[in-house]
């Protein structure tokens, strides 16, 4: 009895635990600044649309910290976005695609985003579906232009 009374809320409390997300982890022989500047050129050269870039170390400087160069990018292409949020709306958390690049405490420049496949769990999406392979390719081409040697 104490077994199936303590069941439920364990059940209940693994299931309400957010969904772990992979992260896709790259790194870049160029300043976080340069790497940025390669990842949107690239993304606008593909044809994506860049919603915004967040320098996170400035906007720790406004607030008279200090954060080693980190920014952020989010990009889009309703043509992918839009059916994963049809198949799950609640994929217009995850979208459109952010990538992070950032310097760690050695200096080494990082290019960081969420692997897409990582959405079919967060938000019931078809594992198989279509667009979630065109996402990961997108993000793999993308974040290789930026990180590409000169």
């Amino acid at each position: 009895m104490i077994r199936s009374f303590l069941a439920a809320p364990i059940a209940l409390a693994v299931l309400a635990l957010p969904a772990a997300a992979q992260m896709i982890d790259t790194l870049s022989p160029h300043a976080v600044h340069v790497t940025m500047d390669r990842l949107e050129a690239a993304v606008q050269e593909a044809g994506a649309t860049v919603f915004a870039r967040v320098d996170h170390a400035a906007g720790a400087a406004d607030a008279d910290m200090e954060l080693r160069p980190t920014e952020l990018l989010i990009f889009g292409n309703p043509a992918l976005g839009t059916p994963a949020m049809q198949d799950g709306q609640t994929a217009g958390l995850d979208l459109p695609m952010r990538v992070l690049a950032f310097a760690d405490s050695e200096g080494v420049v990082h290019v960081t985003y969420h692997d897409p496949a990582a959405l079919a769990l967060a938000h019931g999406l078809p594992e198989d579906a279509a667009y979630l392979q065109k996402m990961t390719d997108a993000l793999a081409q993308l974040t290789g232009k930026a990180t590409a040697e000169e």
